[in-house]
């Protein structure tokens, strides 16, 4: 045993070294039993594994996201390994590993939506350097020091109006991690409470507009962009009302999972609040209230909004005197590191994506809806199932590519007597769709808010801690999506009222 001991501990530190050595064993006790088959049943097990190879495809990535080994390396890894996969199986071409390049190039290199994120990735690492976010969330504590769960309140308010800011949720999430992560850690917040509070708050981009993907959505419907921004609105701001009543109740049951800062700290002369607000307060919110302005009145674009995000970060920092050229060359260094993670993932799950649908993955999902032979409603609540479920493993791009094309003509036909007019069908399926596809940013294993916040979170936040703080809200967006179903107004009443639909 004293010869044994090195080496366990040696497994316990490296969970990786633990999960390859498993992998080689299986694959070599898999390997042997297949030799040790017929003909017949090694022809049979091959048409079983073409059957299903999409699905051992998204098994071994739930599997390996555990394993501690960087997600971009897992997504590449494997786009690559069942490529090769499918070459042997004659259901990949190796020609088609060519196809990855302009696939990267027109989803990523080429992306205008992308190009803001890196001006919104050093907005975010500058406040949170230069202290201008811990001012503002200790300025918003002090205001809500009676409330439980302040600090989480003031993320998740602050979270929806930045998602609402740019519609972009790498800048969204990344931006709110780098600058009020660190702080709620340094509280004593539960990692799972923290990183969901953000995590859920940064989503709600997809959703309250400008959102990229209902401009999208209402391209391939051949729907008015106006009237979907409009039947957005309210079910965006249901869903951040439902995590500002879930945080403050779960602080005030679960006080250890959201201390307040201690009385002697909150504590702040009357007189004083004015000098406090007008310092800490009002400039960074009012930076943001400019960025998003300019974006919502068609002054700037999201990339011109965030150089000048960035820019006025600068000038915060500068004006509390604390901009100095060691504090520029690590946030220039740190946003780097930060942008880098995140474009390496959007390589890497472009060529997931992409071997997964060659394989045939989007294949039995259609193959599922069309053989089902089913009515309205039940037609629409397979259809949210399936999207809930495509939301897993692949992004919201994706899904709307897979899914909207096929049933396009089918939604324009439903029928849901007087439960929803005719002419309002398209756009409610939409607002449903698009909710649901909000959840998809925050399902475990692939879901892109997690790997954002993953790769600029402190080594102390884990993924099983993020995967836990995000499932409640889950729930409550799943519980929103219910409410719209149930009333379909809460989508089309101010569409109806501001355009006189």
């Amino acid at each position: 045993m004293q010869y044994l001991a090195p080496a366990l501990r040696t497994f316990g530190r490296n969970p990786a070294l633990v999960v390859a050595i498993v992998a080689l064993a299986v694959i070599g006790i898999a390997y042997a039993r297949i030799l040790g088959m017929t003909a017949d049943e090694q022809n049979e097990l091959l048409w079983l594994i073409q059957d299903y190879l999409p699905i051992i495809m998204f098994v071994s990535l739930a599997t390996l996201l555990f394993s501690g080994f960087p997600v971009a390396f897992i997504l590449g890894g494997l786009a690559l390994l069942f490529g090769l996969i499918g070459y042997y199986l004659d259901m990949f071409s190796l020609i088609e590993f060519f196809n990855f390049m302009p696939r990267i190039w027109f989803q990523g290199a080429e992306n205008l939506v992308l190009v803001s994120v890196p001006a919104f990735v050093f907005m975010g690492v500058m406040m949170e350097r230069s202290g201008v976010a811990n001012d503002l969330l200790y300025c918003v504590q002090v205001l809500l020091k009676k409330v439980a769960g302040s600090l989480a309140l003031a993320v998740v308010v602050m979270g929806t109006v930045l998602a609402a800011m740019t519609g972009i949720i790498g800048a969204s999430v990344t931006m709110m991690t780098a600058l009020a992560l660190p702080t709620m850690l340094r509280q004593g917040y539960s990692h799972a409470l923290a990183t969901g509070c953000i995590a859920a708050s940064g989503t709600l981009g997809i959703l309250i507009p400008p959102s990229i993907m209902l401009i999208i959505m209402a391209d391939l419907m051949a729907v008015s962009v106006g009237n979907m921004f409009m039947a957005a609105i309210l079910p965006g701001l249901l869903l951040a009302l439902f995590y500002l009543l879930f945080v403050g109740i779960f602080a005030k049951l679960s006080p250890a999972a959201a201390p307040p800062l201690p009385p002697d700290l909150l504590y702040v002369p009357k007189n004083e609040y004015p000098k406090m607000i007008f310092k800490s307060f009002l400039p960074p919110v009012l930076l943001i209230s400019m960025i998003k302005g300019s974006i919502l009145f068609g002054v700037a674009t999201p990339s011109e909004a965030g150089a000048v995000g960035a820019f006025g970060t600068l000038v915060l920092a500068a004006g509390n005197r604390r901009l100095t050229f060691p504090l520029l060359q690590g946030v220039c260094n740190t946003s780097a590191r930060t942008i880098a993670m995140i474009f390496f993932i959007i390589i890497s799950a472009t060529c997931f994506a992409y071997v997964y649908r060659s394989l045939g993955g989007d294949d039995i999902v259609e193959h599922l809806i069309k053989s089902a032979g089913l009515g309205s409603w039940e037609l629409l609540f397979l259809l949210m199932a399936i999207t809930f479920f495509l939301g897993f493993f692949l992004d919201w791009i994706e899904i709307t590519l897979i899914v909207l094309p096929v049933f396009a003509p089918l939604v324009a036909s439903l029928d849901f007597g007087d439960h929803v007019a005719a002419k309002d069908v398209v756009f409610w399926f939409l607002i449903l769709m698009a909710i649901n596809l909000q959840t998809s940013f925050l399902t475990p294993p692939f879901g892109f808010a997690l790997f954002y916040m993953k790769g600029i979170a402190p080594k102390e936040v884990k993924i099983q801690s993020i995967y836990k703080g995000i499932v409640p809200f889950v729930i409550l967006q799943l519980i929103g999506l219910l409410l719209v179903i149930w009333q379909p107004n809460l989508a089309l009443w101010l569409m109806k009222s501001v355009y006189d639909y």
